[in-house]
């Protein structure tokens, strides 16, 4: 019988079931190297932690591999209902608290504890709010993101003619105003979901995506809806980001507040240092801001620190019967 062994978090709502016990050691060099044997051989051991009848659509999983950056503390693979994802900023936020709670940092130090998660994206500095006994916010600096293309217009079938800008957060994300689609925030998250899985779905068969690094990297993730409120204020703004196969982030996403900031920095619409607030569909908050500029590739790009709170849920001990057929994952949407 199979078994499986995880410590359950969140982050503004959004799940992180972080896999302890189950997985064999993954053959790779890299990360990105790794994640392809899992792509190859292991998609079972995926679909029975993020399909039901022990996850659900909008699922959200990670497990801890060594790194291959020698100035990291771990590697992270991120996995969801689709297969696997370059960056996720909410299971850093959560993760930061896990490392430090789990002893994998040595020595923490008080206020605020580091901690260097490699990520398939690049490097992710964080720091662990620690005093001494109970771990809280946690805050990281992004890989440099950038504004990849601006106002390309794309015809999406049922909604007509948009126009989107492309940004990297960590991951390659369309970001376009819900006004385009004819909503306002009364708008059920369903629709919303349609919307922009429509988009994503139009934009993979038209954009070609490059990245400075890797291939492995140059995939349209999702597509991001926000109140077009880009200008930079003080107010809140609001968004929801539909991921992987039409995935809902309970969160704000910190990849796509990442990418949003990337995107604002580069029309001149906020300046380094501003703060600005983001909120996402549970109404949960991380705040964020561009802290320094720097080239990537042929990129004027920019860090993007990220603040939130992963909270923990649970721990669960799953297993798998060898006759239980239905059991090794479904979905239902």
């Amino acid at each position: 019988m199979d078994e499986f062994v995880t410590t359950e978090m969140h982050t503004g709502g959004e799940p992180l079931r972080i896999i302890e016990k189950g997985y064999p050691d993954i053959h790779g060099a890299t990360i990105l190297e790794k994640i392809q044997t899992m792509k190859k051989t292991m998609e079972d051991k995926r679909k029975l932690l993020m399909f039901e009848p022990r996850g659900h659509y909008d699922m959200y999983g990670v497990l801890l591999v060594p790194p291959d950056i020698p100035s990291a503390d771990v590697g992270a693979i991120f996995m969801h209902n689709q297969g696997y994802s370059t960056m996720c900023g909410h299971a850093v936020l959560a993760l930061g608290r896990y490392i430090v709670d789990k002893g994998i940092v040595k020595d923490p130090t008080i206020p605020e504890t580091k901690v260097n998660i490699q990520c398939p994206c690049g490097l992710v500095e964080s720091y662990v709010k620690y005093d001494g006994k109970k771990t809280g916010a946690v805050r990281f600096f992004s890989v440099p993101a950038f504004l990849f293309a601006k106002d390309i217009s794309v015809d999406v079938p049922g909604y007509g003619k948009i126009t989107v800008d492309i940004s990297y957060g960590g991951a390659f994300y369309a970001l376009v105003a819900l006004s385009q689609y004819n909503m306002d925030r009364s708008a059920t998250i369903q629709k919303i979901r349609d919307a922009a899985g429509a988009t994503t779905d139009t934009l993979k068969k038209q954009l070609k995506l490059t990245h400075p690094d890797s291939e492995d990297l140059a995939f349209l993730y999702g597509t991001i809806v926000t109140d077009g409120k880009d200008q930079y204020s003080e107010d809140v703004s609001w968004n929801v980001c539909v991921f992987a196969e039409r995935e809902v982030d309970r969160s704000p996403c910190g990849s796509g507040v990442t990418a949003r900031i990337a995107q604002q920095y580069t029309r001149n619409l906020i300046k380094i240092g501003q703060t600005r607030t983001f909120e996402g569909p549970t109404s949960s908050r991380f705040t964020a801001k561009p802290v320094k500029e720097v080239t990537y590739g042929d990129y004027s790009a920019v860090i993007v620190e990220v603040s939130g709170n992963g909270y923990y849920t649970g721990t669960s001990k799953f297993t798998l019967e060898a006759d239980d057929k239905i059991g090794r994952g479904f979905l239902l949407n």
